[in-house]
């Protein structure tokens, strides 16, 4: 007589309901993927004589402050499609930051909210990112630092078909999604261990950020090899709302402020 084999079942975390609808609609968007190689040596270098002022800032604080004030510059990378032949435009950048916390034993990921970050200091963004890894969350929370409503709760106990539902409709209220999740996603994966290589997200935003890890590799430098720090990113355009040209201004724009240190 066989013998069963032995297993360990887990409660589903709710939080991870939500991550597999937003997979579900994010494969459906025209996102294209660019694999960016980034030479950060001299930001690191200006971002630790930053620190040694006493300012308790990281990395990934002045990356959020580069990216968003870069978008603010160039704003309609983070636009979204309205209806068929509109896009919307914002003011302001709102940044969905990913953050690991712990919920009855088990770490997931929970978006934090920086609003208004093409505006905000380093300082201001640091002390945020810092408030929302020391607060305790809800099972019930869908966002760091806001407290889910009755309708939200819900949310986890309808059927797959009436989520989605819900998302699609919010994409086509771009000034809903805005507010309750931003215009931008930024998810660092690189803070958990170094890889050398990419990792490509899915996301419901117009324009979405994987953050890797930072390497050093050799770098040919005036026709010179030299082994420089080395961040890997990946970046998600919305192709509906923006064309590669586009896309390619945005990004030597972004990688000149992030290789020069800006704001630093």
């Amino acid at each position: 007589m066989k013998s069963k084999p032995e297993s360990t079942v887990y409660q589903f975390p709710k939080s991870r309901i939500g991550t597999i609808d937003v997979c579900e609609i994010g494969n459906k968007k025209h996102h294209v993927t660019a694999l960016l190689e980034i030479d950060v040596t001299l930001s690191r270098e200006r971002l630790k004589e930053y620190k040694s002022n006493r300012r308790e800032i990281s990395f990934n604080a002045w990356l959020i402050k580069v990216i968003s004030h870069t978008i603010g510059t160039n704003k309609s990378v983070a636009g979204f499609l309205k209806g068929r032949r509109k896009i919307i435009v914002f003011d302001h950048v709102n940044v969905s930051f990913l953050i690991e916390k712990e919920i009855n034993g088990e770490r997931i990921p929970l978006p934090v909210l920086i609003e208004k970050a093409n505006t905000l200091d380093i300082e201001n963004i640091a002390r945020q990112l810092n408030e929302s890894k020391k607060e305790k969350p809800s099972q019930n929370q869908i966002v760091i630092q806001k407290e889910a409503t009755p309708f939200e709760r819900l949310y986890y106990y309808l059927p797959a078909f009436f989520r989605r539902a819900i998302w699609r409709y919010m994409l086509r209220h771009p000034k809903t999604v805005f507010s309750k999740m931003g215009n931008v996603a930024i998810t660092s994966l690189g803070m958990y261990g170094k890889i050398n290589g990419w990792f490509i997200p899915i996301s419901i935003h117009p324009i979405c950020f994987g953050i890797g890890s930072i390497v050093k590799k050799p770098v040919v430098l005036d026709d010179k090899i030299e082994i420089r720090e080395v961040l890997n990113m990946t970046v998600l355009f919305d192709h509906d709302v923006i064309d590669g040209a586009n896309a390619t201004r945005f990004m030597k724009a972004l990688i000149r402020n992030i290789e020069d240190g800006a704001y630093l």
